[in-house]
Protein backbone atom coordinates (compact mmCIF):
# COMPACT_ATOMS: atom_id res chain seq x y z
CA UNK A 1 0.00 0.00 0.00
CA UNK A 2 1.43 3.37 -1.04
CA UNK A 3 1.08 6.45 1.10
CA UNK A 4 -0.19 9.48 -0.79
CA UNK A 5 2.18 12.44 -0.72
CA UNK A 6 -0.74 14.83 -1.30
CA UNK A 7 -2.81 16.09 1.61
CA UNK A 8 -4.90 19.00 2.86
CA UNK A 9 -4.43 20.33 6.37
CA UNK A 10 -7.21 22.61 7.61
CA UNK A 11 -7.97 22.14 11.31
CA UNK A 12 -9.19 25.59 12.35
CA UNK A 13 -10.02 24.76 15.99
CA UNK A 14 -7.87 26.47 18.61
CA UNK A 15 -7.16 23.98 21.41
CA UNK A 16 -6.18 24.45 25.03
CA UNK A 17 -4.79 21.10 26.16
CA UNK A 18 -3.71 19.90 29.59
CA UNK A 19 -4.78 19.54 33.20
CA UNK A 20 -6.38 22.71 34.52
CA UNK A 21 -7.21 24.13 31.09
CA UNK A 22 -10.83 24.84 32.02
CA UNK A 23 -9.60 27.52 34.43
CA UNK A 24 -8.42 29.52 31.41
CA UNK A 25 -11.80 29.66 29.66
CA UNK A 26 -12.65 33.15 30.94
CA UNK A 27 -9.40 34.49 29.48
CA UNK A 28 -10.29 33.45 25.94
CA UNK A 29 -11.92 35.45 23.18
CA UNK A 30 -15.37 33.85 23.07
CA UNK A 31 -17.55 34.03 19.93
CA UNK A 32 -20.67 35.55 21.56
CA UNK A 33 -22.30 37.05 24.62
CA UNK A 34 -25.05 34.51 25.37
CA UNK A 35 -24.35 30.79 25.29
CA UNK A 36 -26.55 27.78 24.93
CA UNK A 37 -24.76 25.46 27.35
CA UNK A 38 -25.41 21.93 26.06
CA UNK A 39 -24.95 18.99 28.44
CA UNK A 40 -26.18 15.39 28.60
CA UNK A 41 -29.40 14.18 30.19
CA UNK A 42 -27.34 12.35 32.83
CA UNK A 43 -26.12 13.51 36.22
CA UNK A 44 -22.34 13.39 35.96
CA UNK A 45 -21.73 16.92 34.67
CA UNK A 46 -23.62 18.38 37.62
CA UNK A 47 -22.54 15.89 40.29
CA UNK A 48 -18.85 16.23 39.49
CA UNK A 49 -19.00 20.03 39.52
CA UNK A 50 -18.07 20.51 35.87
CA UNK A 51 -21.24 22.47 35.11
CA UNK A 52 -20.73 24.86 38.01
CA UNK A 53 -17.08 25.39 37.08
CA UNK A 54 -18.03 26.16 33.49
CA UNK A 55 -20.80 28.54 34.53
CA UNK A 56 -18.32 30.33 36.79
CA UNK A 57 -15.88 30.72 33.91
CA UNK A 58 -18.56 32.06 31.59
CA UNK A 59 -19.70 34.52 34.25
CA UNK A 60 -16.12 35.74 34.67
CA UNK A 61 -16.01 36.27 30.92
CA UNK A 62 -19.19 38.35 31.05
CA UNK A 63 -21.20 35.74 29.15
CA UNK A 64 -24.81 34.88 29.95
CA UNK A 65 -25.99 31.31 29.48
CA UNK A 66 -28.98 29.01 29.45
CA UNK A 67 -28.73 25.25 29.94
CA UNK A 68 -30.03 22.59 27.54
CA UNK A 69 -29.72 19.23 29.31
CA UNK A 70 -31.51 16.77 27.04
CA UNK A 71 -28.78 15.02 25.04
CA UNK A 72 -28.84 11.19 24.99
CA UNK A 73 -25.77 8.90 24.72
CA UNK A 74 -26.64 8.43 21.02
CA UNK A 75 -28.21 11.85 20.25
CA UNK A 76 -31.57 11.86 18.48
CA UNK A 77 -32.87 14.17 15.78
CA UNK A 78 -35.83 15.38 17.86
CA UNK A 79 -33.46 16.36 20.67
CA UNK A 80 -31.41 18.38 18.21
CA UNK A 81 -34.53 20.12 16.94
CA UNK A 82 -35.56 20.96 20.52
CA UNK A 83 -32.09 22.36 21.20
CA UNK A 84 -32.21 24.59 18.14
CA UNK A 85 -35.62 25.92 19.13
CA UNK A 86 -34.37 26.56 22.68
CA UNK A 87 -31.38 28.51 21.37
CA UNK A 88 -33.64 30.68 19.23
CA UNK A 89 -36.14 31.21 22.03
CA UNK A 90 -33.42 32.49 24.37
CA UNK A 91 -31.48 34.53 21.81
CA UNK A 92 -28.26 32.53 22.11
CA UNK A 93 -25.47 33.57 19.77
CA UNK A 94 -23.09 30.67 20.40
CA UNK A 95 -22.97 27.20 21.92
CA UNK A 96 -20.85 25.73 24.67
CA UNK A 97 -20.80 21.94 24.47
CA UNK A 98 -19.79 20.47 27.84
CA UNK A 99 -19.57 16.70 27.79
CA UNK A 100 -18.55 13.74 25.70
CA UNK A 101 -18.83 13.01 22.02
CA UNK A 102 -22.62 12.80 22.02
CA UNK A 103 -22.92 16.28 23.50
CA UNK A 104 -20.43 17.75 21.05
CA UNK A 105 -22.06 16.00 18.08
CA UNK A 106 -25.49 17.21 19.16
CA UNK A 107 -24.16 20.74 19.60
CA UNK A 108 -22.96 20.79 16.00
CA UNK A 109 -26.37 19.74 14.71
CA UNK A 110 -28.09 22.22 17.05
CA UNK A 111 -25.82 24.92 15.65
CA UNK A 112 -27.33 24.28 12.21
CA UNK A 113 -31.02 24.17 13.13
CA UNK A 114 -30.69 27.18 15.46
CA UNK A 115 -30.04 29.41 12.44
CA UNK A 116 -31.72 27.52 9.58
CA UNK A 117 -35.41 26.74 9.12
CA UNK A 118 -36.86 23.30 8.56
CA UNK A 119 -35.83 19.88 9.80
CA UNK A 120 -32.28 18.69 10.49
CA UNK A 121 -32.71 15.93 7.90
CA UNK A 122 -33.23 18.64 5.26
CA UNK A 123 -29.49 19.28 5.58
CA UNK A 124 -28.23 15.68 5.88
CA UNK A 125 -26.34 14.52 2.80
CA UNK A 126 -26.79 10.76 3.20
CA UNK A 127 -29.56 8.16 3.34
CA UNK A 128 -32.97 9.83 3.32
CA UNK A 129 -31.48 13.29 3.95
CA UNK A 130 -32.52 15.96 1.44
CA UNK A 131 -29.01 17.36 1.03
CA UNK A 132 -30.09 21.01 1.13
CA UNK A 133 -27.33 23.61 1.59
CA UNK A 134 -26.95 25.26 4.98
CA UNK A 135 -27.61 28.83 3.89
CA UNK A 136 -27.32 30.56 7.27
CA UNK A 137 -24.06 30.31 9.20
CA UNK A 138 -24.40 27.86 12.11
CA UNK A 139 -23.88 29.15 15.63
CA UNK A 140 -20.20 29.08 16.65
CA UNK A 141 -19.20 26.38 19.14
CA UNK A 142 -16.88 26.09 22.13
CA UNK A 143 -16.24 22.44 22.97
CA UNK A 144 -15.24 21.37 26.48
CA UNK A 145 -14.73 17.63 26.41
CA UNK A 146 -15.19 15.49 29.50
CA UNK A 147 -14.25 12.21 27.79
CA UNK A 148 -11.53 10.86 25.50
CA UNK A 149 -13.38 9.03 22.76
CA UNK A 150 -14.74 10.71 19.68
CA UNK A 151 -12.29 13.50 18.85
CA UNK A 152 -15.37 15.62 18.15
CA UNK A 153 -13.75 18.60 19.88
CA UNK A 154 -11.38 18.98 16.94
CA UNK A 155 -13.31 17.82 13.87
CA UNK A 156 -16.06 19.32 11.75
CA UNK A 157 -18.86 16.78 11.90
CA UNK A 158 -21.30 15.03 14.18
CA UNK A 159 -23.36 11.84 14.14
CA UNK A 160 -27.10 11.95 14.83
CA UNK A 161 -29.74 9.20 14.91
CA UNK A 162 -33.11 9.46 13.19
CA UNK A 163 -35.17 6.78 14.97
CA UNK A 164 -38.00 7.05 12.44
CA UNK A 165 -35.76 5.80 9.63
CA UNK A 166 -33.20 3.87 11.72
CA UNK A 167 -30.44 6.04 10.28
CA UNK A 168 -27.39 7.08 12.27
CA UNK A 169 -25.28 9.25 10.04
CA UNK A 170 -23.03 12.26 9.75
CA UNK A 171 -23.90 15.96 9.80
CA UNK A 172 -21.36 18.19 8.06
CA UNK A 173 -21.04 21.75 6.82
CA UNK A 174 -17.53 22.36 5.51
CA UNK A 175 -15.39 24.09 8.11
CA UNK A 176 -18.25 25.94 9.81
CA UNK A 177 -18.97 23.18 12.35
CA UNK A 178 -15.43 23.00 13.68
CA UNK A 179 -15.44 24.32 17.24
CA UNK A 180 -13.85 27.75 17.44
CA UNK A 181 -12.23 26.73 20.71
CA UNK A 182 -11.66 23.32 22.30
CA UNK A 183 -10.70 22.76 25.90
CA UNK A 184 -9.21 19.32 26.58
CA UNK A 185 -8.73 19.12 30.34
CA UNK A 186 -7.96 15.57 31.54
CA UNK A 187 -9.02 16.57 35.07
CA UNK A 188 -12.61 16.52 33.76
CA UNK A 189 -12.19 12.90 32.62
CA UNK A 190 -11.08 11.34 35.91
CA UNK A 191 -14.66 10.63 36.97
CA UNK A 192 -15.51 8.51 33.90
CA UNK A 193 -16.24 4.92 35.08
CA UNK A 194 -13.80 2.21 33.95
CA UNK A 195 -16.00 0.51 31.36
CA UNK A 196 -16.88 3.79 29.69
CA UNK A 197 -13.25 4.86 29.79
CA UNK A 198 -12.55 1.66 27.84
CA UNK A 199 -15.43 2.13 25.38
CA UNK A 200 -14.38 5.70 24.66
CA UNK A 201 -10.71 4.85 24.41
CA UNK A 202 -11.31 2.15 21.82
CA UNK A 203 -13.46 4.53 19.79
CA UNK A 204 -10.50 6.91 19.71
CA UNK A 205 -8.14 4.07 18.84
CA UNK A 206 -10.25 2.86 15.94
CA UNK A 207 -10.51 6.33 14.41
CA UNK A 208 -6.78 6.05 13.82
CA UNK A 209 -6.43 2.33 13.06
CA UNK A 210 -9.11 2.77 10.40
CA UNK A 211 -7.38 5.81 8.98
CA UNK A 212 -4.02 4.07 8.91
CA UNK A 213 -5.30 1.27 6.64
CA UNK A 214 -7.59 3.44 4.50
CA UNK A 215 -7.06 4.29 0.86
CA UNK A 216 -6.90 7.97 1.85
CA UNK A 217 -3.83 7.49 4.05
CA UNK A 218 -1.27 10.21 3.41
CA UNK A 219 1.90 11.61 4.92
CA UNK A 220 0.20 13.73 7.56
CA UNK A 221 -2.57 11.26 8.43
CA UNK A 222 0.01 8.49 8.88
CA UNK A 223 2.03 10.60 11.27
CA UNK A 224 -1.01 11.62 13.31
CA UNK A 225 -2.64 8.16 13.30
CA UNK A 226 0.36 6.14 14.44
CA UNK A 227 1.09 8.60 17.26
CA UNK A 228 -2.55 8.40 18.35
CA UNK A 229 -2.43 4.59 18.30
CA UNK A 230 0.70 4.63 20.46
CA UNK A 231 -0.77 7.01 23.03
CA UNK A 232 -4.14 5.31 23.36
CA UNK A 233 -2.80 1.77 22.99
CA UNK A 234 -0.06 2.09 25.58
CA UNK A 235 -1.93 4.10 28.23
CA UNK A 236 -5.57 3.03 28.04
CA UNK A 237 -5.27 -0.06 30.25
CA UNK A 238 -3.62 1.96 33.02
CA UNK A 239 -6.34 4.59 32.75
CA UNK A 240 -9.08 1.97 32.98
CA UNK A 241 -7.37 0.41 36.01
CA UNK A 242 -6.94 3.72 37.82
CA UNK A 243 -9.24 6.49 36.67
CA UNK A 244 -7.41 9.01 38.84
CA UNK A 245 -4.08 8.40 37.11
CA UNK A 246 -3.89 11.85 35.56
CA UNK A 247 -0.67 11.12 33.66
CA UNK A 248 -2.21 8.23 31.73
CA UNK A 249 -5.50 10.10 31.32
CA UNK A 250 -3.57 12.91 29.68
CA UNK A 251 -1.90 10.58 27.18
CA UNK A 252 -5.19 8.92 26.23
CA UNK A 253 -6.77 12.36 25.86
CA UNK A 254 -3.88 13.37 23.61
CA UNK A 255 -4.37 10.24 21.50
CA UNK A 256 -8.06 11.02 21.23
CA UNK A 257 -7.41 14.61 20.20
CA UNK A 258 -4.98 13.38 17.54
CA UNK A 259 -7.57 10.90 16.31
CA UNK A 260 -9.94 13.81 15.78
CA UNK A 261 -7.27 15.48 13.67
CA UNK A 262 -6.77 12.20 11.79
CA UNK A 263 -10.43 12.21 10.79
CA UNK A 264 -9.89 15.66 9.25
CA UNK A 265 -6.65 15.02 7.39
CA UNK A 266 -7.51 11.37 6.72
CA UNK A 267 -10.70 9.38 7.21
CA UNK A 268 -12.45 6.58 9.04
CA UNK A 269 -13.47 3.40 7.22
CA UNK A 270 -16.58 1.22 7.16
CA UNK A 271 -15.98 -0.13 10.68
CA UNK A 272 -17.75 2.99 11.85
CA UNK A 273 -20.57 2.52 9.33
CA UNK A 274 -21.13 -1.04 10.52
CA UNK A 275 -21.26 0.00 14.18
CA UNK A 276 -23.56 2.95 13.58
CA UNK A 277 -26.03 0.53 12.01
CA UNK A 278 -25.95 -1.56 15.19
CA UNK A 279 -26.72 1.36 17.49
CA UNK A 280 -29.21 2.89 15.05
CA UNK A 281 -31.43 -0.12 15.77
CA UNK A 282 -30.33 -0.53 19.40
CA UNK A 283 -30.17 2.93 20.94
CA UNK A 284 -28.82 1.68 24.27
CA UNK A 285 -25.65 0.21 22.72
CA UNK A 286 -22.66 2.47 23.48
CA UNK A 287 -20.85 3.31 20.27
CA UNK A 288 -17.43 2.28 21.59
CA UNK A 289 -18.80 -1.04 22.84
CA UNK A 290 -20.23 -1.80 19.42
CA UNK A 291 -16.90 -1.03 17.78
CA UNK A 292 -15.09 -3.35 20.19
CA UNK A 293 -17.57 -6.14 19.40
CA UNK A 294 -16.90 -6.11 15.66
CA UNK A 295 -13.27 -4.99 15.65
CA UNK A 296 -11.41 -8.29 15.63
CA UNK A 297 -13.53 -9.81 12.86
CA UNK A 298 -13.40 -6.56 10.89
CA UNK A 299 -9.60 -6.25 10.82
CA UNK A 300 -9.12 -10.00 10.40
CA UNK A 301 -11.21 -9.81 7.23
CA UNK A 302 -8.77 -7.37 5.62
CA UNK A 303 -5.73 -9.23 6.89
CA UNK A 304 -7.07 -12.40 5.26
CA UNK A 305 -7.54 -10.41 2.05
CA UNK A 306 -3.84 -9.57 2.12
CA UNK A 307 -4.42 -5.84 2.57
CA UNK A 308 -1.48 -3.63 3.62
CA UNK A 309 0.32 -6.29 5.74
CA UNK A 310 3.14 -3.94 6.70
CA UNK A 311 0.64 -1.51 8.19
CA UNK A 312 -0.91 -4.12 10.44
CA UNK A 313 2.57 -5.04 11.68
CA UNK A 314 3.34 -1.37 12.34
CA UNK A 315 0.10 -0.95 14.29
CA UNK A 316 0.87 -4.03 16.39
CA UNK A 317 4.18 -2.45 17.33
CA UNK A 318 2.44 0.84 18.12
CA UNK A 319 0.20 -1.06 20.54
CA UNK A 320 3.33 -2.26 22.34
CA UNK A 321 4.06 -5.58 20.62
CA UNK A 322 7.59 -4.65 19.63
CA UNK A 323 8.45 -8.10 18.23
CA UNK A 324 5.52 -8.14 15.79
CA UNK A 325 6.37 -9.60 12.37
CA UNK A 326 3.02 -10.84 10.99
CA UNK A 327 -0.22 -8.95 10.24
CA UNK A 328 -2.18 -11.17 12.63
CA UNK A 329 0.06 -9.90 15.42
CA UNK A 330 -2.14 -6.83 15.31
CA UNK A 331 -5.17 -8.93 16.24
CA UNK A 332 -3.15 -10.49 19.06
CA UNK A 333 -2.11 -7.08 20.36
CA UNK A 334 -5.64 -5.72 20.02
CA UNK A 335 -7.09 -8.70 21.88
CA UNK A 336 -4.55 -8.31 24.68
CA UNK A 337 -5.50 -4.66 25.07
CA UNK A 338 -9.20 -5.47 25.16
CA UNK A 339 -8.54 -8.17 27.76
CA UNK A 340 -6.47 -5.77 29.86
CA UNK A 341 -9.35 -3.28 29.75
CA UNK A 342 -11.95 -5.93 30.61
CA UNK A 343 -13.93 -5.58 27.38
CA UNK A 344 -12.82 -8.58 25.30
CA UNK A 345 -16.02 -10.54 25.91
CA UNK A 346 -18.76 -8.00 25.17
CA UNK A 347 -21.89 -9.67 23.82
CA UNK A 348 -24.24 -8.33 21.14
CA UNK A 349 -27.01 -10.48 22.61
CA UNK A 350 -26.83 -8.49 25.85
CA UNK A 351 -28.20 -5.51 23.90
CA UNK A 352 -30.96 -7.47 22.18
CA UNK A 353 -29.15 -7.84 18.86
CA UNK A 354 -30.05 -11.01 16.96
CA UNK A 355 -28.46 -12.60 13.88
CA UNK A 356 -31.62 -12.23 11.82
CA UNK A 357 -31.00 -8.46 11.83
CA UNK A 358 -27.54 -8.64 10.25
CA UNK A 359 -28.47 -8.27 6.60
CA UNK A 360 -30.81 -5.38 7.39
CA UNK A 361 -28.04 -3.71 9.38
CA UNK A 362 -25.46 -4.31 6.65
CA UNK A 363 -27.72 -2.67 4.08
CA UNK A 364 -28.42 0.16 6.51
CA UNK A 365 -24.68 0.76 6.96
CA UNK A 366 -24.24 1.07 3.19
CA UNK A 367 -27.25 3.36 2.70
CA UNK A 368 -26.73 5.59 5.76
CA UNK A 369 -22.92 5.86 5.82
CA UNK A 370 -21.91 4.46 2.47
CA UNK A 371 -19.37 7.24 1.96
CA UNK A 372 -16.87 5.35 4.16
CA UNK A 373 -16.90 2.10 2.17
CA UNK A 374 -14.94 3.39 -0.87
CA UNK A 375 -11.93 4.18 1.33
CA UNK A 376 -11.69 0.64 2.74
CA UNK A 377 -8.45 -1.16 1.80
CA UNK A 378 -10.57 -3.71 -0.12
CA UNK A 379 -14.17 -3.70 -1.25
CA UNK A 380 -16.74 -4.99 1.24
CA UNK A 381 -19.88 -6.61 -0.11
CA UNK A 382 -23.14 -6.94 1.80
CA UNK A 383 -22.22 -10.60 2.29
CA UNK A 384 -18.85 -9.58 3.74
CA UNK A 385 -20.54 -7.22 6.18
CA UNK A 386 -22.96 -9.91 7.31
CA UNK A 387 -20.05 -12.32 7.77
CA UNK A 388 -18.24 -9.78 9.97
CA UNK A 389 -21.35 -9.40 12.13
CA UNK A 390 -21.74 -13.18 12.32
CA UNK A 391 -18.12 -13.73 13.32
CA UNK A 392 -18.54 -11.10 16.04
CA UNK A 393 -21.77 -12.41 17.49
CA UNK A 394 -22.00 -13.71 21.04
Amino acid sequence: MNTSTNFEFDVPTRTLFGAGSLKRLHEQSLPGRKALLVISNGKSTRVNGYLDRTLEQLEKAGVQSVIFDKVEPNPLKDTVMAGGAYAREHGCDFIVALGGGSVMDAAKAIAIVATNDGDLWDYVLFGTGKGMPVTQTPLPIVAITTTAGTGSETDGGGVITNPETHEKTGVFDGTRLFPRLAIVDPELMCSVPPKFTAYQGFDALFHSTEGYISRKANLISDMVAITAIENVGRYLAATVANGGDLASRERVAFGNWLSGVQMVVGTCTSEHSLEHALSAYHQELPHGAGLIMISRAYYTHFINKGCCPERFVRMAKALGMEDATQPMDFITALTRLQEACGVADLRMSDYGITPDEFETMARNAVSSMGFLFPVDPAELSIEDCVAIYQASYK
